[in-house]
């Protein structure tokens, strides 16, 4: 599987491009934003029911790995072994449908209870997952205990992690107009690299991606993702059994309070040579080798 190499999903488009007074026409590329419906299989042999889960406007690539990354960020499975397959659904009538509806076949024994859903899940690529109002909630969705002995980091290691990201964004470099998540070793080897529309997609993709290579619980790793630190994202690296999430913007509130509470570090502003670091600081020693 590769993990850096990103799908060409963007559109070239005719533009005016105005300097000054002077309007001249121009080719211009924009990010792809289409919708993806994750459809469930789920039941015992001969009687099993597919249902649709969610729907989500992303870019276009690593649908797999999104489906797979949603499907535990939300509790719908806890691990690899319960994740029978996904693949794009071949049976969708519409033109438009073609590679915009994945079906995530779950393993027989798993017990999907749909009627105690509250309502299907909607995400954007604005606001992301709707519907977490607590972290109680979240904390009683089995996410795995963070480890307390570590990794520890050199602070400086942080310091690079912004510039080792951006050079690995391609579509970015292309478009200008992509959220990314990326996980890094605790020496600050790039391991992962998602982009997407939404920030949360960019993580949910991150994730799928080391569910689906047997990678889980990342106990080893640091996040960095490009914007603010939200509740949702601080969430899904919990789920993840990531340690330490950094931020290129600034983190809210109630992110700051569930990263205190499930013992992440969590640092913001990661840019231009400096960052604040608002909880889990013990983490991070000045020339200390990392061990978990």
């Amino acid at each position: 599987m590769e993990n850096f190499l990103p799908p060409t999903s963007y559109d070239y488009l005719t533009v005016h491009k105005v300097s000054g007074a002077e309007l001249t026409e121009a080719s211009d590329v924009v990010a792809a934003e289409e919708p993806l419906e994750i459809r469930l299989g789920f039941g015992p042999s001969g009687q099993r029911e597919h249902r649709t889960l969610a729907i989500t406007m992303r870019t276009p690539g690593h649908d797999m790995e999104l489906a797979a990354g949603f499907l535990l960020t939300e509790g719908i499975i806890h691990g690899r072994e319960q994740l029978a397959g996904i693949r794009y659904c071949p049976d969708v009538t519409k033109e438009e449908e073609k590679e915009n509806v994945v079906r995530a076949e779950l393993a027989e024994d798993v017990d999907v209870a749909m009627p105690r859903l509250e309502r299907h899940f909607y995400t954007s690529s604005s606001c992301g997952v709707c519907g977490k109002t607590s972290i109680d909630a979240v904390h009683a969705s089995a996410c795995p205990v963070l480890p307390t002995n570590g990794p520890y980091l050199d602070p400086a290691v942080l310091h690079e992690l912004p510039a080792r990201q951006r050079a690995a964004q391609a579509l970015f470099e292309q478009t200008g107009g992509l959220h990314a998540a990326a996980l890094f070793s605790a020496q600050g080897e790039l391991r992962l690299l998602r982009e997407d529309v939404g920030r949360h997609n960019a993580l949910d993709k991150v994730i799928g991606a080391a569910l689906l290579q047997e990678w889980l619980p990342l106990h080893d790793s640091v996040l960095l993702v490009s914007g603010r630190a939200s509740f949702e994202l601080v969430q899904k690296a919990a789920v993840a059994g990531i340690p330490v999430l950094a931020a290129v913007g600034a983190p809210s509130s109630l992110a700051v309070q569930a990263a205190k509470d499930f013992g992440m570090t969590l640092c913001g502003f990661v840019r231009q040579g400096r960052y604040n670091v608002y909880c889990g600081e013990w983490r991070l020693r000045p020339n200390q080798p990392s061990r978990v």
